[in-house]
């Protein structure tokens, strides 16, 4: 064995003996993330890759389960919404300017009330509508009614 031999034979030993290290932090590694069986032993190295193709094909399995929940629950959710689109409880403010009513209510797009219903109250209290505007911002509606007081008590 010539010099040179032994230098590169010691180089190929240490190379190998890195690699089988970084190999068993590997499997380590590897059997850290796979849930253990109570019997705490050892498996072997065909047998851990075994458990891992297996933990991997549950995990696989368990998130498109999630996914077709998370499908289903926003569907349920849409149809909740709109179901829901008119149960906004309606917010009333009243300003007095002089003689003049400010009236702002918000409500949901319930079909069940009628802006008529605003103008017969007002009108049995002795103001009179000047005017009268809406708007609509996803599931609410905005009115304003500005109306002349016409008897004051």
């Amino acid at each position: 064995m010539q010099p040179g031999e032994s230098s590169s034979k010691l180089g190929r030993n240490e190379m190998e003996k890195y690699r089988r290290m970084q190999m068993k932090d590997h499997v380590s590694n590897l059997a850290s993330l796979i849930p253990t069986q109570p019997s705490r032993e050892r498996l072997s190295f065909p047998a851990l890759l075994d458990q891992a193709t297996i933990y991997v094909k549950q995990l696989k399995d368990h998130l498109e389960e999630l996914r077709q929940k998370k499908e289903q629950l926003q569907a349920d959710g849409a149809g909740i919404k709109d179901q829901m689109i008119g149960l906004v409880s309606p917010v009333l403010a009243i300003r007095e300017m002089g003689s003049i009513l400010e009236v702002n209510l918000i409500t949901g797009l319930s079909k069940s009330f009628t802006l008529h219903q605003v103008f017969s109250v007002l009108q049995q209290e002795g103001a009179e509508v000047v005017s009268a505007s809406s708007s609509t911002v996803g599931v609410r509606v905005f009115y304003t009614i500005y109306s002349q007081v016409l008897s004051l008590f």
